[in-house]
């Protein structure tokens, strides 16, 4: 069996492909990558991005983690989930961290007040840039606000596809898109089932 035909019997579809930053970010509606770190270094690395659940945040998110870097910054990037009220580091360890010129917060708003202002009052206090994300505007000049439509959508479960057999359809996606009110990963979720049951299908054959 070939490498060609491995990657074609998989689903496109699975977590590991659609975990948040895992999809390169597509620049529809918003600014080029360019305009946005010039945006984001005139405000000395202070920022937001805000958007629901789902909306590509994360993944807009590591584009800029990885322009920033390209430029010469060292960049400290910190993952929060559902619940997570405080800091996966403490600022012991943040203090102690060399070569770092910008911290990026991954779902801001799971922070606590208090761990929110204390971050702040860090990252001022050692003149460091702090660029979040998050679902609800947190104070910080906005870069961007992501409301994905459903051609991006479509666009997205076609580049997903590519190599693979082409078992989804743009009107199953939008089907699935309006189901997930706008969420794009909640319909990468319904897409995957879809996907696995035309291949259960296509092996029945």
């Amino acid at each position: 069996m070939s490498d060609h035909w491995y990657v074609a019997a998989e689903n496109p579809f699975t977590a590991s492909r659609v975990r948040p930053g895992a999809i390169d970010f597509i620049f529809d509606e918003q600014p080029p990558l360019d305009s946005l770190l010039t945006q984001l270094r005139a405000s000395g690395y202070w920022g937001q991005i805000v958007g629901a659940h789902g909306s590509g945040k994360s993944a807009l998110l590591a584009t800029l983690r990885a322009g920033l870097e390209a430029s010469g910054l060292g960049v400290l990037h910190l993952e929060l989930h559902a619940g997570q009220r405080r800091l996966p580091l403490s600022f012991r360890k943040l203090r102690s961290a060399e070569n770092i010129s910008v911290i990026v917060v991954d779902g801001y708003e799971q922070l606590s007040w208090l761990a929110r202002m204390r971050l702040k009052h860090f990252c001022r206090r050692r003149k460091l840039g702090l660029l979040v994300s998050t679902h609800r505007p947190a104070g910080f000049p906005t870069l961007c606000t992501l409301r994905p439509g459903l051609p991006l959508a479509q666009k997205l479960a076609a580049q997903l596809q590519q190599g693979y057999r082409e078992l989804v359809t743009p009107t199953d996606v939008a089907a699935c898109y309006a189901a997930a009110h706008g969420d794009l990963r909640e319909m990468f979720f319904a897409l995957y089932d879809i996907y696995e049951q035309r291949m259960g299908n296509l092996g029945k054959f």
